[in-house]
């Protein structure tokens, strides 16, 4: 019973961690390029969206169940926004020595079961997720192409609700692409990830 609850709380303060965020990108930066290994094997850069009004970054793995919680959600965000010019980008952030069931042939399944229509990368040597700050899987990035390069418009939750995708009152990420999409300022540029802690 010890260990139950043990593993409750250790599960919870995961979840809602108020440590204070990592450093990283904040709303308004330009975002290096970067360049990942895609399930299919093919490197993927950032610049290759360079002719997309933007792109949504989505930290994401196979193990927590938070991210496995909004897959779903995630496939549906690229579905909506890929064809309007913003298609998402999911990376797999965890050291695979610790979350073994996160590695690429792992990676590879649970996109086919889940028929991901994005990339979905992975950061081998832990290099690109500690420059965004990221925390959390999920965590998403906003960026919109400008002419000077990506820029964060959005840093956090997809929406309010992990457990319940029917009682979600506010969609975080699709609002702000919606506001970008038509010119406007995203009013709520920064919410808090939930989600399990990047294991490193």
């Amino acid at each position: 019973m010890k260990t139950i609850i043990s593993l409750f709380i250790l599960t919870a303060f995961s979840a809602f961690n108020l440590l204070p965020t990592a450093k990283g990108y904040q709303i308004g930066d330009m975002v290096d390029d970067f360049k990942l290994q895609n399930i299919d094997g093919n490197m993927v850069s950032l610049s290759d969206y360079n002719n997309s009004k933007g792109v949504i970054v989505v930290f994401t793995c196979n193990t927590c169940p938070y991210a496995v919680a909004y897959e779903d959600r995630i496939v549906a965000l690229d579905k909506a926004f890929a064809p309007k010019g913003y298609p998402v980008l999911a990376i797999m952030p965890n050291n695979i020595k610790i979350k073994p069931a996160d590695d690429l042939s792992h990676m590879k399944q649970r996109a086919k079961e889940k028929g991901f229509t994005f990339p979905y990368l992975i950061d081998a040597d832990q290099t690109v997720y500690p420059k965004f700050g990221a925390t959390k899987t999920p965590h998403v990035y906003i960026l919109k192409t400008t002419p000077k390069g990506h820029q964060v418009k959005y840093i956090g939750a997809i929406d309010d609700n992990f457990q319940d995708a029917k009682k979600v009152k506010t969609t975080y990420v699709a609002d702000a692409v919606e506001a970008l999409l038509n010119g406007k300022e995203v009013s709520v540029s920064e919410t808090r990830a939930i989600g399990c802690t990047i294991k490193v």
